[in-house]
């Protein structure tokens, strides 16, 4: 009779602890699944910081999706997390919002300035038929002016200035010559830092925070004059051709020293002394103040024109990042519709074979 009773009592505890079999058919179907996203949570770390899981000569002959796989897991389709589609599809839905607002935007500041730069090219435009443009006159103090943006994400029209200003050094550099720098805008400040830092001698920025008009680039142009010692100052700018093109430009503008002795050499500034001088100055007074007006006129027009060149190159770089953005966007919907349909591909196999191990 104890013996009885002590068997009923462990069969009773065996029956209250062990699980039943349907339950435990679940846990290991829940530990398969977790078994299965394991490796998926180990390569997410690894998402962010590196993306070059396989080579990018591999990765370019892949289909777009096929690209998507492999740059969101190294191991395919299977182990994509929809989470973390839906995440960069987010993320590119931002971006595209924000180039498509920055190509709003710099249209509508172009309207605006295209307008005053084509106003200003007949300022300076007068000194080129009396005085001529003369690029390639040899002179011992040239001074470059370069002039950029202080904002970035508008094409290549920075870097265009910046070869320009180097070629331009090259050329004029020698053993007896001395050259500077006078750099307008923060992004050709910062390229010119890292290798021709000695030869700045006058940095500007924010120049174009607040719409210039004459009288500011005057004051400023003043300020430079008194700063440099110059033979020719050659100021180098993009002029503005439409919204896709725009040219780099250099404008010459000689001392009166050098003016005059140019005219003595005949040539196009010889025409100086057909003309006939009133008021009781001098030639040398007249060519100090038309070196002045001919600099301001061409900082003028330079600055405009740059600005304008650039508004035109952010609304062309805009346009193509959000065309992109696009691109991205719908080869990542695609992927987003694949790993889900794997996904529930995947959990209707592990239903039905649940409902299978639990009728056989």
């Amino acid at each position: 009779m104890y013996f009885l009773q002590i068997l009923t009592l462990a069969v009773s505890v065996t029956l209250h602890t062990s699980t039943p079999p349907h339950l435990q058919r679940f846990r290991r179907m829940q530990s398969a699944q977790q078994r299965c996203l394991r490796p998926w949570r180990l390569v997410v770390s690894n998402v962010v910081s590196n993306f070059s899981v396989c080579s990018s000569r591999d990765l370019g002959r892949l289909p777009h999706h096929e690209q998507i796989f492999r740059e969101l897991d190294p191991k395919g389709a299977r182990f994509i997390s929809t989470q973390v589609v839906r995440n960069r599809m987010k993320s590119v839905k931002n971006i595209q919002k924000i180039t498509k607002a920055m190509k709003m935007v710099a249209a509508s500041k172009l309207r605006a300035v295209q307008q005053r730069t084509e106003n200003s090219r007949g300022l300076w435009q007068p000194f080129t038929a009396l005085l001529g443009d003369n690029p390639s006159t040899d002179v011992k103090k040239n001074v470059i002016v370069t002039i950029s943006s202080d904002k970035g994400l508008c094409g290549g029209i920075n870097s265009t200035s910046v070869k320009m200003s180097k070629a331009l050094y090259k050329l004029n550099a020698g053993p007896e010559k001395e050259v500077k720098y006078v750099v307008l805008g923060e992004k050709a400040k910062a390229q010119f830092v890292r290798d021709s830092k000695k030869a700045i001698e006058i940095s500007i920025t924010e120049l174009q925070k607040y719409p210039l008009n004459y009288t500011q680039v005057s004051v400023l142009a003043d300020d430079i004059l008194k700063n440099v010692e110059y033979d020719a100052l050659r100021i180098v700018f993009n002029k503005f051709q439409s919204v896709v093109q725009f040219i780099p430009t250099v404008a010459t503008i000689l001392s009166p020293e050098v003016v005059e002795r140019e005219a003595e050499a005949g040539g196009k500034l010889g025409d100086l002394d057909s003309y006939e001088i009133e008021g009781g100055e001098t030639k040398g007074e007249i060519l100090q103040n038309l070196a002045e007006f001919q600099f301001s006129c061409t900082m003028f027009n330079g600055v405009l024109e740059n600005a304008c060149s650039e508004l035109g190159a952010r609304m062309s770089a805009m346009d193509s990042s959000s065309r992109n953005a696009g691109d991205m966007l719908d080869r990542l919907t695609l992927t987003y519709n694949r790993t889900r349909q794997a996904s529930i591909t995947t959990e209707l196999i592990e239903i039905i074979s649940g409902a299978s191990a639990l009728t056989g």
